[in-house]
């Protein structure tokens, strides 16, 4: 990977520098490295804390990255609930968080912005993970299953104005990553367990087509059913034993034009340019230990992926497929999100053990990091909110 030890010297050196300053509000002066110009606006974003039971709000601005607020989330005072996915409604009213453990099913509350209160919760499936949410108000929720056996789950269907679901689609095992087409017409998820990428059309809310996602085998699908659930009633292009060479895909994310997707295949070290039309391979983008989760910026010249095996992340540039590796100030990079202008990359660290989490702030021209700001323990799911003056 072009120039990856140079800039994982020169960041991971900015940014221990950094973490020996302490929680809170830095300033700007204090966080900014290397050449990046400090921001102009305030960028607010909420982020999960898994291990803790609570999100924060976070702002990042003029005066620093800082934790505006924290919302506490869980239900059971004595076990840990586990938020998990975070996903902030287009009109920026409201913000949805998955509860990922319950009795046995879990559960996806609905907090206001203006106040941070809860205004509506309904259950869905096993282990609710990450979400979608469209103009319309439907919110696609991906039920990863983490801990059960390894059978067919599902996307859940909730109309968020009365907080009602609507129907579950079953799609594959492990569903992972749901993820909106630009368009919003389209919903996508990949499947941990069966080395595929699902499409759900969202007016039918039907499974539309399905890509097989071996390594060597990508293609679409299309002599088989698109609502079969599992690869192992396949046969074919698409068919995946366990113990073949896998994918592992994680994360998925259209581009902003809608011709391609990207999926992080975890296991194979690679990110995927799939082209939409035939599923074939436009490229093969190497990346570190364990791509989990990516994001692709709005205007379209830049794609981050947080590498959870190794201690950072990959910035690139789509035009010439180079990529820059920066170090993260923990352990476990996890989320990550791009802000509408396409300036910063905001990105979730868990930590390990009882480390605090983290959300490390990148300069995506520049491949710098610049902020970070501590959080409760195990930081995962993350939503963009707003850009304030």
């Amino acid at each position: 990977m072009r120039s990856a030890v140079n800039s994982m010297v020169g960041t991971t050196a900015a940014l221990v520098a950094l973490s020996m300053v302490g929680p809170g509000a830095l300033p700007v002066a204090a966080q900014q490295a290397g050449t990046s110009r400090p921001p102009e606006v305030d960028y607010w974003m909420y982020v999960a804390a898994e291990s803790e039971d609570e999100v924060a709000l976070i702002r990042f601005g003029p005066g620093g990255a800082k934790v505006e607020q924290t919302i506490p989330v869980g239900s059971y005072p004595t076990d840990i609930d586990g938020p998990h996915g975070i996903a902030v409604h287009p009109d920026g009213s409201r913000w949805y968080v998955s509860i990922a453990h319950g009795l046995p099913y879990g559960e996806v509350v609905a907090y206001s912005t203006g106040t941070n209160e809860r205004v509506g919760r309904v259950t869905a499936g096993l282990f609710p993970a990450t979400m979608a949410v469209d103009p319309a108000g439907l919110l696609f929720v991906a039920n990863f299953n983490l801990h059960g056996d390894h059978v067919p789950s599902s996307i859940s269907v909730i109309e968020t104005g009365s907080m009602l679901e609507l129907t579950q689609i079953e799609t594959c095992t492990m569903p992972h990553g749901a993820r909106l087409s630009p368009d919003g017409t389209k919903v996508y998820s990949v499947c941990m367990m069966d080395d595929q990428l699902v499409e759900i059309d969202a007016r039918t809310l039907l499974v539309s087509r399905r890509f097989g996602l071996a390594p060597g085998r990508e293609a679409l699908l299309s002599d088989h059913p698109a609502d079969a659930p599992t690869v192992a009633s396949m046969q074919g292009a698409g068919h995946q034993r366990h113990e073949d060479a896998r994918c592992g895909p994680t994360w998925v994310e259209a581009a902003p034009e809608g011709e391609v997707v990207y999926v992080a295949c975890n296991k194979n070290a690679e990110v995927l340019e799939l082209d939409l039309a035939d599923g074939s391979v436009r490229r093969r983008l190497p990346t570190g230990k364990g791509p989990y989760n990516l994001a692709v910026s709005p205007d379209g010249l830049s794609l981050v992926v947080t590498f959870k095996g190794d201690q950072a992340i990959g910035v690139f540039d789509l035009a010439t497929g180079d990529s820059k590796v920066v170090a993260t100030t923990r352990r476990l990079p996890h989320g990550v999100v791009i802000s509408p202008d396409s300036r910063y990359a905001f990105v979730s660290v868990e930590g390990v053990g009882g480390e605090p989490g983290t959300v490390d702030v990148i300069d995506v021209a520049s491949g710098e990091g610049v902020a970070r700001v501590e959080m409760g323990k195990q930081a995962g799911g993350i939503g963009f909110w707003k850009i304030t003056p």
